[in-house]
């Protein structure tokens, strides 16, 4: 153990670090993708629960559907978007690759799938909106095409960042495993 009082080793002056260990850049980096990871998994889950809230609100008739409208038909598969959410979780702790493959394949069928499909299912309700200035559908008062868009629009992003982390994170891995091999 290094003291900062007290004497210092005879023969030396503080410049002999060098030879001690540092971690394997690799390891770095996966240890940050993996908290990235992590954030906007939570970002996920949470634009998730906000979505199964208004089917559930808008399904069990627990308010007037004057105040929460019916889901649109994206939302259902969206809901899907849940298991590539948990496959990531997964693969985190033991750096399994498996899991985060099956994750990003996932993330694609059940994530990003649905909002391409939403954005192009909500798109003539947007149009007539701003048209015509006529909504049908609302969510607590405010156009409920404005509020989804909205909500794609963040999850658009956080699905992105998402995919491109998690490649990061693989290429990490499968670097570190074939070095591994090569010893």
């Amino acid at each position: 153990m290094t003291s900062r009082v007290g004497p210092r080793a005879a023969g030396t002056n503080g410049s002999d670090f060098k030879h001690k260990e540092r971690v394997v850049p690799h390891y770095q980096m996966s240890a940050s993708l993996k908290s990235e990871v992590r954030k906007l998994n939570l970002v996920h889950l949470l634009i998730w629960l906000l979505v199964a809230a208004q089917m559930a609100v808008s399904h069990f008739n627990l308010v007037s559907h004057d105040t929460v409208s019916m889901p649109y038909q994206w939302e259902y598969p969206y809901l899907l978007s849940l298991l590539p959410l948990l496959c990531s979780s997964l693969s985190l702790p033991k750096n399994n690759i498996s899991y985060l493959v099956i994750s990003m394949i996932s993330g694609g069928l059940f994530s990003v799938a649905p909002l391409i499909y939403g954005g192009m299912e909500m798109f003539p309700v947007a149009q007539q909106l701003y048209r015509h200035g006529k909504a049908y559908r609302f969510i607590f008062g405010f156009s409920a095409v404005t509020v989804m868009y909205l909500i794609m629009v963040v999850a658009v992003q956080v699905h992105a960042w998402q995919l491109y982390y998690m490649k990061k994170l693989l290429d990490s891995w499968f670097n570190a495993t074939q070095e591994k091999k090569k010893k």
